[in-house]
C-alpha cells in the first residue's frame, strides 16, 4: 500500500479539475467533494478519468462511484487503498 495523504489528493485535484472560485486548500477530509466543491455529473466523470491517468485506478459503475466520491477521506482512502502507480 502506498500511503497517500490528503494533501496529494487536493494537489491532483487542483491541477486536473477546472475549479474556479473554489479554495480547495480550505477544504478537510470531510468535505463532500460534489456540495463542498460545487462539482456535477460532467466532474464525476472527470474524476474517473483523473483516478486512471494518475493512479490507474477504474471505477466499475455507479455504486462504487457513490461511496469513493462522497467526501475528500473516502477519495483519499481509496487511492491508498487501490493505486498502481
Amino acid at each position: 500500500m502506498i500511503p497517500t495523504s490528503l494533501e496529494d489528493v487536493k494537489k491532483v485535484l487542483k491541477q486536473n479539475l477546472e475549479l474556479e472560485g473554489i479554495d480547495i486548500d480550505s477544504t478537510t477530509g470531510d468535505t463532500p467533494l460534489f456540495e463542498g466543491l460545487g462539482l456535477d455529473s460532467l466532474d464525476a466523470i472527470e474524476l474517473i478519468v483523473v483516478l486512471k491517468k494518475n493512479y490507474d485506478i477504474s471505477i466499475e459503475d455507479m455504486k462504487q462511484g457513490k461511496e469513493v466520491f462522497q467526501t475528500f477521506e473516502t477519495l483519499r482512502k481509496h487511492i491508498e487503498e487501490n493505486r498502481k502507480k
